[in-house]
């Protein structure tokens, strides 16, 4: 069952909510993997899918808003939640305003921030970076062979205690070492622009879409 929010008012919930944002451009097996990996290892009662509409370290998706969407909406399993709350939104995306709007409609709830090792050693460049861990937890996925950037400013606030993240609200790294799969959407893209096939990668059903809406095919 697919869960958009239409409306940001504040709710009180039993559990810890994981966040995973992303172009989704194509939505594909490595993005929900990750989501369910985090959410198993950590207990959370949901991870959130977030969209971008749009990013200033990013170029531009090649799928509409309302295509990406729809991709995930057909992609997610039980436990994962669509959330349009950026898309909505519209602008440029800044994660510290999608945390702060997360924050104001779960006030207590413990909020895990899901990132690659890649998009963590990228941190210091983002927009008010520094005010991330007022509003949430910051969950590093490594993998081995990737080196995870020490970042004096947050070294303080790493810890190894698993239970800090579901019982306080935020202000805690964790580096999680997750299974990741190499899959990347930019390799399915040239796949699909290729002619080659795309299963195994991402679900039927948003195969069938990507077909079906002819895209990636220039």
């Amino acid at each position: 069952m697919v869960t958009c929010v239409p409306e940001r008012v504040a709710q009180s919930v039993s559990g810890a909510i994981g966040i995973l944002g992303g172009t989704f451009d194509p939505v594909h097996h490595g993005h929900l993997r990750l989501a369910l990996e985090v959410r198993e290892a950590l207990g959370l009662m949901e991870v959130r899918l977030i969209p971008t509409a749009s990013t200033h370290l990013r170029t531009s998706a090649m799928a509409s808003p309302e295509q990406r969407l729809a991709m995930l909406t057909r992609a997610v399993a039980p436990g994962l939640v669509v959330d349009d709350r950026e898309l909505v939104r519209g602008g440029r995306s800044y994660t510290i305003d999608t945390l702060m709007s997360l924050r104001h409609e779960f006030p207590t709830a413990p909020l895990c921030f899901i990132l690659g090792a890649d998009t963590w050693n990228a941190l210091p460049r983002w927009h008010r970076w520094q005010e991330l861990l007022d509003y949430a937890h910051l969950i590093v996925a490594t993998r081995p062979g990737v080196t995870v950037s020490h970042i004096p400013e947050l070294v303080d606030a790493h810890t190894t205690e698993r239970r800090l993240l579901t019982t306080t609200p935020a202000g805690y790294v964790c580096l999680l070492s997750i299974p990741l799969l190499p899959i990347s959407a930019t390799d399915l893209r040239a796949r699909r622009k290729a002619g080659r096939c795309l299963d195994a990668l991402t679900p039927p059903a948003v195969v069938e879409f990507i077909e079906d809406q002819r895209l990636y095919l220039e």
